[in-house]
């Protein structure tokens, strides 16, 4: 599949959930949700969101509208955000994390969220308007092309689900390296691993967007952050999201796992 036909229902898929909410792309499958009590595969989006690590309190912190349940982990639990850094967000949707971050670093920090989709960019900018937040700011970009930020300028880079979706994940990789500061940025990832990779004409465009066939090996994820600059990527959690039942004899049964990977640019 063409990369910008990927990228093309990437930002389609995510406007809708802009818009409407009601189609999520990475919200983990209800068998995780022992709130869910239907047995349906709907959730609300602060249930998806607690599933996958969230704190009630700190979401009752931020705008209701910021939390979609389109994570697959909480990045925030390992990255020691501090008072006074500088934070980017990839992928920052309705901004959730650009929110919980802007509290951690006040106002002496700053949070940049970038996003690809203008739906998401809108409603997050409506929220952070309407709630006060002067720290925040949210930028369009292609996150594997160039991200919007100086080079040499963040104390931390967060993501939540995201580059999993980017058709380069180590161009991508190579962008965060750019733009952490020399000796002590750090980039905290939640992000999706599988055991099996999908390649050419098995690749679906929906199961992309719902980070699954664009989804590298735990061995594949971490070469592509080494290629990128980065030493010794570490793996601070992994744990089991899904296991994919797959009619194709050729891929077979796919396992999905939720990974926190940290890495800091020496």
């Amino acid at each position: 599949m063409q990369e910008q036909q990927i990228k093309n229902k990437i930002k389609e898929r995510y406007g809708k959930i802009a818009l409407t909410g009601t189609e999520s792309c990475c919200a983990p499958t209800m068998e995780f949700n022992s709130n869910n009590k239907s047995g349906s595969s709907c959730c609300s989006p602060s249930d998806s969101a607690t599933v996958v690590g969230y704190d009630n309190r700190e979401l009752e912190s931020i705008p209701e509208a910021s939390v979609l349940g389109v994570g697959c982990g909480a990045p925030l639990h390992h990255a020691d955000a501090k008072e006074g850094e500088i934070v980017v967000d990839l992928g920052s949707g309705a901004g959730i994390d650009v929110f919980l971050s802007a509290n951690k670093v006040g106002h002496s920090g700053k949070v940049v969220g970038i996003d690809l989709t203008d739906e998401m960019l809108e409603k997050a900018r409506r929220n952070a308007k309407e709630n006060g937040y002067i720290n925040v700011e949210f930028r369009k970009g292609d996150i594997e092309k160039r991200i919007p930020v100086d080079d040499n300028s963040v104390d931390l880079v967060i993501s939540n689900c995201v580059i999993n979706l980017t058709t380069s994940k180590a161009d991508t990789f190579k962008e965060v390296h750019r733009i952490l500061k020399h000796g002590q940025g750090r980039m905290v990832i939640s992000d999706l691993v599988t055991d099996k990779e999908v390649h050419g004409d098995s690749i679906d465009s929906d199961k992309w967007c719902s980070c699954i066939d664009g989804a590298l090996t735990k061995e594949n994820y971490l070469e592509s952050i080494r290629k990128a600059g980065f030493q010794n990527p570490e793996i601070l959690e992994d744990k089991l999201y899904t296991q994919e039942e797959n009619e194709n004899r050729v891929q077979g049964n796919r396992k999905i796992s939720s990974i926190v990977v940290k890495a800091v640019k020496k």
